[in-house]
């Protein structure tokens, strides 16, 4: 994917007289991209509308208006862009009783460094790949960017309607699966265009 560029955003004026419908559009949007893996587990997969959304908001919420500043965030967000030939996801873990927050989290250390996340494409495992510097010896973070490489011939399968995806964590205890629907398959699908 290419990477974003600021000249693409819009001003925050201009951004607050259409906020509420690009908003709409986004969550809209974003049903497909987002998937639960059990109780604690949820992904949003990236790309360049999702991001720009989000530097559009933080834009709004911090009253960017110089270029380096906007610039800076779409720096950051260009780390987070799939690769070429790739899928990118945050990935959550999401703890909404506060006393269960530290134990929950405390289940998920070494998370990180495995193969632990993957998609199954015509039997074929492809492994996310997290981002360093989210996890410690004896803590981790509830937020982590993972990236999905895939050959050419795993594309082809994953942008074929007929073949059934599933994305699967399989971490100690902590074991589940989903099949991507057809809308969730075919928008993931053209991040690889």
């Amino acid at each position: 994917m290419k990477p974003l560029k600021i000249e693409k955003m819009m001003n925050i004026i201009e951004y607050e007289k259409v906020r509420n419908e690009y908003r709409k559009d986004i969550i809209t949007y974003k049903k497909n991209r987002r998937i639960a893996l059990g109780p604690y587990v949820s992904m949003t997969f990236e790309n360049e509308k999702t991001l720009t959304f989000q530097i559009q908001e933080i834009m709004r919420a911090e009253r960017l208006v110089h270029d380096s500043q906007i610039q800076e965030e779409a720096d950051v967000y260009n780390s987070i862009m799939p690769p070429e030939n790739g899928l990118s996801a945050t990935l959550f873990i999401e703890v909404t009783d506060e006393a269960k927050i530290r134990p929950v989290l405390n289940k998920f250390i070494g998370l990180t460094g495995g193969e632990s996340l993957y998609f199954v494409v015509n039997g074929e495992k492809v492994y996310g790949l997290f981002e360093e510097g989210r996890e410690e010896e004896d803590k981790i973070s509830s937020v982590h960017y993972v990236r999905f490489n895939f050959s050419k011939d795993q594309i082809s399968n994953f942008s074929n309607t007929d073949t059934q995806i599933q994305l699967v964590i399989d971490y100690n205890d902590y074991n589940f699966s989903e099949n991507l629907s057809k809308d969730a398959q075919l928008s993931l699908s053209n991040d690889f265009k």
